[in-house]
């Protein structure tokens, strides 16, 4: 059984997988040069969703499993006739720790200190606390009890918006989907994670910027589809909302031609919330947990197949 693994830290999975599952085979590419070269022996593949090309599939004629490294697989679901698993729950440190970066920044106007810095200006400006004021988490899965239980030692009151749950760990109050508005009037921040579907598209839209408060902040760190960035561009510019920051847009990379660069009171970070330095210790136990149970019973065997 020949497993290619196709990684920056494609050698450093493969040294591991092969200490704990010894029965396979793992072969190492970091780039996709070298996938394609070794690819058509393959009968698993390992790598991060949005890296594996349609280009390197096609030269797997015996592919049967694929263990992404991420959570997101929404360009392999198409696939018929391969197993596929991701990497979820392991992205609650690194997603939080960006929120609140985020949230931090546009509270105390971090750019703007920036700006000064550069421009050798000199100015002091009260600074707002995160404490006693209100964060509204739309999307209550693991990442946002992580995250909960982070802005609960900043002091914060933390809500939360699910459309299924009626109380989660770390949330004072959680209030169904329906009741988004109702929730997003009350919030001094409004975070974004839920998972991009049908019934999340546009889940941020006009009608709930509206209802927020010119003092308040949107973040989105979910998908870019989840908001509305035309909404949120005449939200920006009318002063709606005092700012927003996104991680995720609905095309991504931004090509610099992008309107949205240019938003007012908009900070914008290159999708990086999911990743970390060490995302690659992360990502292991799950990988070899999944690779043991392949080797012993095939993918019959494996857990949380998100092809079926």
């Amino acid at each position: 059984m020949t497993v290619l693994i196709i990684d920056n830290q494609a050698e450093f999975y493969a040294e591991r997988l092969a200490e704990a599952v010894p029965e396979m085979t793992f072969d190492a590419a970091v780039d996709l040069d070298q996938a394609i070269a070794l690819a058509p022996d393959a009968e698993v593949l390992v790598g991060l969703a949005p890296y594996l090309k349609p280009e390197l599939l096609a030269k797997m004629p015996k592919l049967t499993w694929i263990q992404a490294l991420t959570t997101g697989v929404d360009n392999l679901l198409s696939l018929k006739g391969v197993a596929i698993t991701n990497c979820s729950g392991i992205h609650g440190p690194q997603m939080s720790e960006l929120a609140v970066l985020h949230m931090l920044a546009l509270l105390r106007r971090f750019p703007r200190m920036l700006e000064n810095q550069k421009a050798h200006v000199w100015e002091r400006w009260p600074q707002p606390l995160l404490a006693g004021k209100t964060a509204c988490i739309v999307g209550l899965g693991a990442i946002a009890g992580h995250l909960a239980g982070v802005l609960g030692a900043f002091g914060m009151r933390v809500t939360g918006v699910s459309g299924g749950r009626r109380s989660a760990p770390g949330i004072d109050k959680v209030y169904p989907r329906s009741a988004l508005v109702d929730a997003a009037a009350e919030a001094d921040f409004l975070i974004v994670l839920t998972p991009y579907s049908e019934a999340t598209h546009h889940i941020v839209n006009a009608e709930v910027l509206g209802a927020m408060k010119p003092s308040a902040y949107l973040v989105n760190i979910a998908r870019g589809g989840c908001v509305d960035e035309a909404a949120l561009a005449e939200s920006l510019k009318s002063g709606g909302i005092a700012g927003a920051a996104l991680d995720v847009f609905a095309h991504s990379p931004l090509v610099p031609e992008a309107a949205v660069w240019d938003l007012p009171n908009l900070i914008v970070t290159p999708h990086i919330g999911g990743a970390s330095d060490i995302y690659h210790e992360q990502a292991l136990p799950i990988v070899i947990a999944n690779m043991k149970a392949f080797a012993s019973g095939g993918v019959a065997a494996l857990k949380g197949r998100l092809d079926t």
